[in-house]
């Protein structure tokens, strides 16, 4: 799904910062894969430039075998906007648009119908748990209610790729938890590929996989053991946040119950 190879990213100045000094690693589909490190390494720099919010000085990305170095700026935007999803720390809702109206927004763009945008956009916040709060200014939300706007907003495309830039990073305890176990569910039940960044050690277990940043570099990699995963699993069985499964299938065109018959043989939608 992701395919990354020699990646750098140089800022000029008159003391150029090297934020990506020659990075490269690939992500299979429906991997949820943390990247970890301190402050400076090169974590959201690396998030900018997969998600074609920014441009790299050199290397290759691939994004579903598709090296996006070759798109035009019109392709990209379109590329972004069919096959993208981004939730990022400030949520970057517009406050003077409702929480339905945030969150139906790249179906707008799409040209999708107003009567099917609205409906589909709907089923999907009521499976992240704020069908009841659709009509709210943005104000009137909490902050964990804000991320799920974002979420629902990142997933109405049918996102290939999930992109989330700390998105735990200003909400409480409760909220981080809620806002984990739904990025588990997805990765569980939808086969979603997520990329997260976070500082928070904590979090890692909701994932697959971990990538270290140090200086701009790859210092190390680690896989998420079965039992921390099974953990992860437990916290994200959630009846009121997107564990029905006849819903995550129709929503992906099937793809939840593919992988359920894949791993276990039994088909959820056998009569």
């Amino acid at each position: 799904m992701i395919k990354v190879t020699d990646l750098k990213k140089t800022y000029p100045g008159k003391v150029p910062v090297h934020a990506l000094k020659g990075v490269s690693f690939e992500i299979p589909p429906g991997q949820f894969v943390a990247i970890m490190g301190p402050s400076g390494s090169g974590k959201s720099t690396l998030l900018h430039q997969l998600a074609l919010l920014d441009e790299p000085t050199s290397g290759q990305i691939l994004l579903d075998r598709l090296d996006v170095s070759t798109l035009t700026d019109r392709k990209r935007t379109a590329f972004r906007l069919q096959h993208l999803g981004y939730v990022f720390q400030e949520y970057a809702l517009i406050p003077e648009l409702n929480a339905l109206e945030n969150a139906f927004l790249p179906l707008m763009l799409l040209g999708m119908r107003r009567k099917d945008y609205i409906h589909t956009t709907t089923e999907l916040m009521k499976k992240v748990g704020i069908g009841d709060r659709l009509y709210h200014l943005i104000s009137e939300l909490s902050g964990g209610e804000q991320q799920r706007v974002a979420i629902a907003r990142a997933l109405v495309n049918k996102s290939k790729i999930l992109f989330a830039d700390e998105p735990c990073a200003n909400l409480d305890t409760e909220n981080k938890g809620i806002v984990l176990r739904l990025l588990r569910t997805l990765c569980d039940e939808l086969g979603q590929t997520i990329l997260m960044v976070t500082h928070e050690p904590e979090q890692r277990e909701f994932t697959d996989r971990v990538i270290w940043f140090r200086d701009g570099l790859i210092e190390k990699e680690e896989m998420v053991s079965t039992e921390e995963r099974e953990n992860a699993r437990r916290k994200a069985f959630r009846t009121d946040i997107a564990t029905n499964i006849d819903f995550l299938n129709n929503f992906h065109g099937g793809h939840g119950n593919d992988r359920h018959v894949k791993e276990t043989g039994e088909d959820r939608n056998a009569a």
